[in-house]
């Protein structure tokens, strides 16, 4: 034995652990093992490779005692320390590091025997540190192992999807003032302002396109722009797969869509000057694409498919704070809407009984009393300019430009039409100021034909609808009558189907009658009349909808 030794220098250590330490730290030609020691050989070989494996693997592990001082590193785990660690306290070597939890003692509760996981914060490094516990014989805890896995990336990840999500949720975040002090329009503007800061900040795009899709004509409408040329601002686009660039592609498919290089694609359409890649996702909400957003970048494959999760995360906060603007702007109408339909059904007919008596006793004073025909025509005035009050505050309370339309929007040749309506029947005259009044139109009612009459006479109306069983004068004779008055007006007379003994209707049409309503008649039946349409005329009703009874 010293014969083979001669000429060698040797190393002595009393036991594995430092012997394996050594190793770690300097370069040695062999190992040899003592008599006592030599069943260690096979596991000195095994801890060598697992040393070897160690050594190269991305996680950083440490050997550490119960007083948790470090007796041997893997490479990993000293360079994130930035220098070697063997014999230093852990916390220490790491430099202090913030415990995140959740467990604020590893170490202890690894010493109690169990093996234990939680998160540190090493500077800007997140680490999870797992902790696991080495029992001897008598099951004390000798050494605990400490596995370290760098998971900064996904920390950096979740904090930016909570930051999104968090954004998302400020971004129509408005409080009780705010709702009372900004109409739709100005809503809409901060919304625009607060997606720009959040794509600026959060997701660091410089040119950005939103447009929403109108479900009528299938147009992507223009709602924010920034960077992109005016020409790309004010294209055509519709939500088609063809012909519409990618921002139409996506509108009709519902699918995300990368372009890594423009100069490639052929369904790309320039958008901002000199883009080279974009990244196009559809604005959903439920099942429903009902918009896009597109982004775009001077470099080639500038986006990522994190950044696609990143978009299509943000893009859904949009469609939310859309949805809920378009909820208050809803919510907003809809209850100035009942507000003035409740004020009309109280006030509605009273002032038309004022309306016919003073017509009624002005007919008889004109010629005869100028002052007193003129008093008469200041009240009717006067019960006049109230409706249109009533019907102007209705439409200030309403809010305009809003996502979706008003009946007087969807209707605007009803807007400002003044009608006369004749019937017996309370529930025909107070259903045609409900019914009628949401369209814009202004109503006036007559319980018979005379009163009718006399109104036709001394007032201006674009159209009267009289039922043919009015308790003074048959169908006929209030036709000749209104059209007698009302040259330029349009009447239409209204009749259960079935019920004309006087054969009114029959008589009506030779002397012109073009329009007939049979109750129960459909809204879109009563509107065709009203707008000149011959569809009105039809002697057979569809099955109601929404109907006006007798």
């Amino acid at each position: 034995m010293n014969q083979c030794l001669e000429g060698c220098e040797l190393v002595r250590v009393s036991n594995l652990s430092d012997g394996l330490a050594l190793l770690k730290d300097a370069s040695f030609d062999g190992i040899l093992l003592t008599s006592p020691q030599a069943e260690c050989g096979g596991r000195v070989r095994s801890l060598l490779q697992a040393d070897a494996i160690l050594s190269v693997i991305e996680e950083g592990v440490a050997v550490v005692t119960p007083d948790l001082q470090i007796t041997w590193a893997n490479p990993t785990l000293e360079r994130w320390c930035g220098e070697p660690v063997r014999g230093r306290a852990f916390y220490e070597a790491l430099g202090s590091p913030k415990i995140l939890g959740p467990d604020y003692c590893p170490f202890h509760t690894a010493l109690a025997g169990r093996t234990v996981t939680t998160r540190l914060l090493c500077d800007k490094r997140y680490l999870e540190l797992q902790v696991t516990p080495i029992l001897d014989a008598a099951g004390k805890v000798t050494q605990l192992i400490s596995l370290c896995r760098d998971v900064t990336a996904e920390v950096q990840q979740q904090q930016k999807l909570d930051a999104i999500h968090q954004a998302g949720q400020e971004l129509a975040n408005l409080n009780a003032a705010q709702l009372c002090d900004m109409d739709f329009h100005n809503r809409i503007e901060l919304l625009k302002a607060n997606i720009r800061r959040s794509t600026h900040e959060l997701l660091h795009y410089d040119v950005i396109e939103i447009r929403l899709l109108d479900p009528r004509t299938g147009r992507l409408e223009p709602l924010l722009a920034e960077g992109m040329t005016p020409e790309a601002e004010g294209r055509a686009l519709f939500a088609r797969q063809e012909g519409n660039g990618v921002t139409g592609f996506v509108a009709a498919t519902g699918t995300s869509y990368l372009c890594p290089d423009t100069a490639n694609d052929p369904l790309y359409i320039e958008g901002a000057t000199g883009a080279r890649s974009s990244l196009t996702v559809p604005l959903v909400l439920g099942d429903q694409v009902f918009g896009t957003l597109n982004v775009e970048s001077p470099k080639p494959n500038a986006f990522t498919e994190q950044d696609l999760q990143f978009t299509e995360i943000f893009s859904r906060e949009i469609a939310a704070a859309l949805h809920t603007l378009e909820l208050l702007s809803v919510e907003k109408r809809t209850t100035a809407s009942q507000s003035i339909e409740a004020v009309n059904r109280e006030v509605a007919l009273p002032v038309d009984d004022i309306l016919a008596n003073a017509t009624a006793v002005l007919e008889r004073w004109i010629g005869h009393d100028q002052e007193m025909a003129n008093r008469l025509k200041s009240i009717i005035a006067s019960a006049r300019s109230l409706k249109q009050c009533i019907q102007q505050v209705g439409e200030n309370l309403t809010p305009v430009s809003g996502p979706s339309s008003s009946p007087s929007d969807a209707q605007p040749r009803m807007k400002g039409l003044r009608v006369l309506v004749a019937d017996n029947d309370e529930r025909v005259r107070r259903s045609a100021h409900g019914l009628l009044g949401r369209f814009g139109c202004t109503v006036e009612t007559a319980r018979d034909g005379k009163e009718a009459l006399t109104m036709a006479r001394l007032g201006n109306y674009d159209a009267i609808l009289a039922d043919i069983r009015l308790p003074d004068l048959c169908g006929h004779e209030v036709y000749r009558g209104l059209r007698q008055a009302q040259p330029q007006a349009r009447v239409i007379l209204m009749t259960a189907f079935g019920y004309d003994p006087a054969h009114s209707i029959v008589k009506a049409r030779q002397d012109g009658l073009r329009h007939v309503l049979y109750k129960p008649f459909r809204v879109d039946q009563l509107l065709d009349a009203l707008d000149g349409r011959e569809s009105a005329t039809s002697p057979v009703p569809a099955p109601p909808l929404e109907t006006v009874r007798a």
